[in-house]
């Protein structure tokens, strides 16, 4: 690659970063425009610090919450900074504990809430190594006033307030974590640390729920079509999305960069970003490969972003399925996902065939929208670009449910159970309550029923043995009492003959008996 390339990498990228909403003082994350607070925090034990409403704190964006459930533990504080996974010592921290067979203190009980104290390492470092010492859950106690609470906050000795709100971010290695985390503004964890080291019990509740409005859940994904790490779940998510019908509304978000804003546009209208951008710099992607010179552009991102739009204006957006759209993706993965074939023309409409795609119909589409040759503006970006500026993403792929953004890896149960919670009490499709808690959800959906087809049938069969061992029973104990009430019947009729008998001949005995009175000569 030639310095002049770098050099439009590294500038579209600054520019991009100048743009970026995480830059921006009153960021919030990758939360959309609107969205509410998906999580609670609150303490049940002891009661003077139960706070109606629960605490103000803030989620880790990493990590797997249990949405549509909580976490309720008791909470132990380490002074430790759990940075260094090997000297953690489980014996120490607060409430204290009795000694154990080892004449110790006993090590935290399973399973607990961690409090730690901030700094020294990432937050990721801190929480994975929480997790491998059996915390359920962590909670970060910031050790920094907040200048916006400087009424209710009082700062330790040497340290000023600051201006912006931590943010727990994933520093690029936090897929491994499964564990919840909040952290908590200092004001608040003081009480609690205090409450704890002076061994007192505390109970704390971390709750997750989504906004369930009605019996539709909304749910997107922000993502590339050269995004590696959402190749999986868009390979196997399509089953989940027919399987949950009109109930659930799907929509793919295409990401990509305003030219003009991060100027690859020069004042006298030439494009400034050479193969990253269509329409002479006005809509842009990153080079996938960081090679200008060969392989897959940035333009040739765009282009591919806006076919995928239009196949979902055409085969999706009526009713949020668009099995269609799945088909294509996964066809375009199998055969055209190389260097070599990602713009091939008949590749790509190979795939469109395979996807029962009309190919002419989406290639008028693209056109349609103002195309990608010319300085003109193409509709269908546009709005995409509006969509990204709203929501505040900035790390990819992002899933929002209910404008939610979904904490955690991109993994087919998370996303399919955090749909399945984000309906109306009472209003799940029945695919929900049949597969939401099975162990293994994708072939309970493939399927129809949890558990193995084995298992199903061998369930079957012993439920058959069972109804017959039961019939016959039943019809045994019938028979038996059937038996016993006509062994009774012929009781009562043979003694009800021999009563009637019994007078005959005891008449028939006195009649025939000769008595001294009777005059009556036998000669």
């Amino acid at each position: 690659m030639t310095s002049y390339t770098l050099a439009i990498l590294l500038y579209l990228a600054a520019t991009s970063y100048a743009q970026d909403p995480e830059n921006d003082p009153d960021y919030r994350g990758n939360d959309p425009e609107g969205a509410v607070t998906t999580s609670k925090l609150q303490i049940h034990v002891p009661k003077t610090l139960t706070k109606p409403g629960g605490y103000e704190h803030r989620e880790a964006l990493f990590g797997i919450p249990p949405y549509g459930a909580s976490l309720t533990q008791n909470v132990y504080y380490t002074e430790q900074d759990l940075c260094d996974a090997n000297s953690i010592n489980t014996r120490a921290g607060f409430p204290i504990r009795a000694q154990d067979e080892t004449g110790d203190m006993a090590p935290w009980p399973s399973p607990y809430i961690l409090m730690v104290d901030r700094g020294g390492c990432t937050f990721v470092q801190k929480v994975r190594n929480a997790q491998r010492v059996g915390a359920a859950g962590v909670m970060i106690a910031d050790n920094t006033c907040l200048c916006s609470f400087q009424d209710v906050c009082h700062p330790d000795p040497g340290h000023d307030c600051e201006i912006r709100e931590p943010i727990m971010a994933d520093d690029g290695s936090g897929s491994d974590i499964s564990i919840p985390s909040f952290l908590m503004f200092k004001q608040d964890a003081d009480l609690v640390k205090a409450e704890l080291m002076a061994n007192h019990v505390v109970r704390m509740e971390m709750q997750w729920s989504l906004p369930a409005p009605d019996d539709r859940v909304e749910y997107e994904l922000w993502t590339t079509p050269t995004d590696t790490i959402s190749k999986d779940f868009q390979r196997e998510f399509k089953e989940a999305a027919v399987a949950l019908g009109d109930r659930a509304y799907f929509t793919p978000q295409m990401y990509i960069y305003d030219g003009l804003r991060s100027g690859c546009v020069s004042l006298d209208g030439e494009n400034e970003c050479y193969n990253l951008c269509t329409n002479n710099g006005r809509y842009c992607a990153t080079d996938p490969d960081n090679d200008l010179d060969r392989g897959i552009s940035g333009a040739d991102v765009v282009r591919e972003s806006l076919r995928r739009m239009c196949i979902w204006q055409h085969y999706g957006a009526v009713n949020g399925v668009g099995a269609e759209w799945w088909d294509y993706v996964n066809e375009f993965m199998y055969r055209c996902d190389t260097e070599e074939f990602f713009s091939n023309n008949q590749c790509i409409k190979d795939a469109m065939i395979h996807a029962n795609i009309d190919d002419v119909k989406i290639d008028q589409c693209m056109s349609d929208s103002g195309g990608l040759e010319e300085d003109e503006e193409n509709a269908l970006l546009e709005v995409q670009l509006t969509a990204k500026d709203k929501s505040g993403v900035v790390i990819l792929p992002a899933m929002y449910v209910n404008r939610v953004s979904i904490r955690g890896s991109l993994e087919f149960p998370t996303v399919f159970k955090a749909i399945c919670s984000g309906y109306f009490t009472g209003t799940a499709p029945d695919v929900c309550a049949t597969c939401d808690t099975c162990p293994d959800i994708k072939s309970c959906i493939s399927n129809g029923y949890c558990g193995s087809k084995k298992l199903q049938e061998s369930v079957s069969t012993m439920n058959m043995v069972y109804a017959l061992a039961g019939l016959s029973a039943v019809f045994c104990l019938f028979s038996f009492i059937q038996h016993r009430r006509y062994e009774r019947q012929m009781q009562a009729q043979v003694k009800g003959i021999i009563a009637e008998y019994m007078p005959l001949d005891q008449n028939q005995m006195q009649n025939t008996a000769v008595s001294d009175e009777d005059d009556i000569e036998f000669t």
